[in-house]
């Protein structure tokens, strides 16, 4: 079975998936996903930040194995082409026959996203209002759906863009504000979505208490956030493997991860209160394999 990316998209809600990736993270941190670390190779196509990166990534999770290849090309965005494009293979775990093949760029699009959604859930305030966003592709305009979702009450999107263009256009298609980079800091909730080799977050602008959601800068060398703030939050991550092994937000500022959120989510660590809180994730394997289990589940419900 062949599933497109239209399929996907018929098939897959966040309101079933962000349910089945907070379980994920939950298992992920009790142990019981076998995940290696993902192998990446450079391209080689390009000098610097521009040479793309081809990543490899299984898991063995509940009646299900799942391999997803993925490519990230910085450049393709200037040819109109998605920067990431991905395959998922899905199996059965008890005898390795294959269930379905499908497109994964939309996967990893709405995972990532729903990753967020209930980071937000479990570590915002109640009364967080604002979102600031800094980054205006696809991964902001997925995030606001989603964010919106756990948190209806989020009324005041504010978007920064390198590109002022792009803000304006994504600000206009959600009814979200384009506003100065220093603005969409100062914000409750602080999203950052580029692929910025070097800091495009000061930790002077934030709030407090703010909340910074990092999901952008994947790469030992690459980073979104500058020292100040990471050395002055109490850092949460998605995978402590996986952020001091691929994120350079952690790697080059010497922050210490203090919990995971799937720690969190279970209640064996506390969320800080009163604090300033980064949340870095990077993408896990097991959240591809329980994105494309809904879709094979919904495409087999569908066929019968």
């Amino acid at each position: 079975m062949y599933i497109t990316e239209h399929e996907v998209r018929a098939a897959l809600t966040y309101d079933a998936l962000i349910p089945a990736i907070r379980q994920a993270l939950i298992d992920s941190s009790a142990g019981i996903v076998n995940q290696p670390p993902r192998t990446i190779l450079r391209a080689g196509n390009q000098e610097g930040p521009r040479n793309g990166w081809f990543a490899v990534m299984p898991v063995v999770a509940g009646d299900v194995m799942a391999v997803k290849t993925v490519t990230f090309y910085p450049r393709n965005a200037e040819l109109g082409l998605p920067t990431h494009m991905a395959m998922i293979e899905l199996l059965s775990r008890a005898t390795g026959e294959p269930l379905a093949v499908m497109d994964g760029r939309l996967i990893t699009e709405m995972r990532t996203a729903a990753v967020s959604a209930v980071a937000l859930q479990a570590l915002a305030s109640p009364d967080v209002r604002s979102l600031g966003i800094l980054g205006s592709g696809v991964q902001a305009c997925s995030h606001i759906e989603a964010l919106k979702l756990v948190r209806p009450e989020l009324d005041d999107i504010r978007i920064w863009s390198r590109t002022a263009a792009h803000a304006e256009r994504l600000a206009t298609q959600t009814g979200a504000k384009a506003v100065a980079i220093e603005e969409a800091a100062a914000a409750d909730v602080v999203l950052t979505v580029t692929a910025s080799p070097a800091p495009v977050l000061e930790g002077r602008w934030l709030a407090p208490r703010a909340l910074v959601l990092a999901v952008g800068a994947v790469g030992a060398q690459l980073r979104e956030l500058d020292d100040q703030t990471m050395q002055n939050a109490c850092l949460v991550a998605e995978s402590r493997l996986a952020v001091e092994r691929e994120s350079g937000d952690v790697l080059l500022s010497g922050a210490r991860v203090e919990a995971e959120i799937g720690e969190i989510l279970s209640g064996h660590a506390v969320v800080p209160t009163g604090r300033r809180i980064v949340f870095k994730s990077v993408g896990m394997a097991i959240e591809d394999l329980v994105a494309a289990r809904l879709v094979w589940q919904a495409s087999m419900a569908k066929s019968n």
